[in-house]
């Protein structure tokens, strides 16, 4: 009626090797923290297709210094101005906040404050122009 098991449980913890590598909780946090970094750098690329401006400039080049650091120096992919396509400006703007909102939070329980910093101003750039504007202000 009963049979017992033969083959070691999957989720035994024992001394026994695994079959793939681990990282760790920084390494972790790293790929994300660069993932949203990149994500943030190639909205802003977006942005200055459409509006050029020195600002966005040092911000782009500061984030992709970011990026590479992150990826043990694998520079980031860069938009081109022929990838843009429809000019959202509000809508870019709105999705740079958020992505420097998120990449604000994992900087900051990576300890990165290098990153964190570069975070926070990107949202302060972005907000005035990612506020959803009322029907009294137009």
């Amino acid at each position: 009626m009963y049979e017992p098991i033969r083959t070691k449980s999957v989720h035994t913890t024992g001394d026994t090797p695994t079959d793939f590598p681990h990282r760790s909780r920084e390494e972790e946090l790293d790929i994300q923290l660069a993932g949203h970094l990149a994500a943030l750098l190639a909205v802003t690329d977006e942005i200055r297709a459409i509006e050029p401006s020195a600002d966005l400039d040092a911000a782009a080049e500061r984030l992709a210094e970011q990026v590479a650091r992150l990826r043990r120096g694998v520079a980031p992919v860069r938009a081109s101005a022929a990838a843009v396509r429809e000019p959202h400006v509000v809508a870019l703007h709105q999705r740079a906040h958020a992505l420097a909102g998120r990449a604000l939070v994992v900087a900051a329980s990576r300890a990165d404050t290098a990153g964190a910093i570069l975070a926070a101003e990107r949202m302060d750039a972005h907000a005035p122009a990612a506020e959803p504007r009322t029907l009294a202000a137009r």
